[in-house]
C-alpha cells in the first residue's frame, strides 16, 4: 500500500508559477512509476504528467508540454510537479497517483491515488 499526500496547490494569476509536492509513504517509493492528473469541474480526470521509477523516463499531455516538468526525489520518497506559465485552463483539482509497477501507463487504471490539492489560476 502507498499513501499519497499533496501540497503547494493555491490561487495564482495567468503566467504564474506553482510547485506540486507529493509526499509518498507505505511501499517503497522507488519502485513506482509516479504521475498527476487533475479533473476540472465538468471534465473527467486526465493525465498530466507521468515519471518512470528511476526517472529516466517522461509523459506529459500536449497541452502541458514545455510549461510543466515532473520529477522526483526517491531519497526522500517525494514527487513534483513544476508548473510555470500558467493559463486558467489549468485550472483543476490536482491529483498524485501511483502505479504498482515501474513503468508508465497512460491506458490502464493507476493504483493508488492521493485526496487532490486545488490549483487556481485567474486571468
Amino acid at each position: 500500500q502507498v499513501q499519497l499526500v499533496e501540497s503547494g496547490g493555491g490561487l495564482v494569476q495567468a503566467g504564474g508559477s506553482l510547485r506540486l509536492s507529493c509526499a509518498a509513504s507505505g511501499r517503497t517509493f522507488g519502485n513506482n512509476a509516479m504521475g498527476w492528473f487533475r479533473q476540472a469541474p465538468g471534465k473527467e480526470r486526465e493525465i498530466v504528467a507521468a515519471i518512470t521509477w528511476n526517472g529516466r523516463g517522461t509523459h506529459y499531455a500536449d497541452s502541458v508540454k514545455g510549461r510543466f516538468t515532473i520529477s522526483r526525489d526517491n531519497a526522500k520518497s517525494t514527487l513534483f510537479l513544476q508548473m510555470n506559465s500558467l493559463k486558467p485552463e489549468d485550472t483543476a483539482v490536482y491529483y498524485c497517483a501511483a502505479r504498482k509497477y515501474t513503468t508508465i501507463s497512460t491506458t490502464t487504471p493507476w493504483d493508488y491515488w492521493g485526496q487532490g490539492t486545488q490549483v487556481t489560476v485567474s486571468s
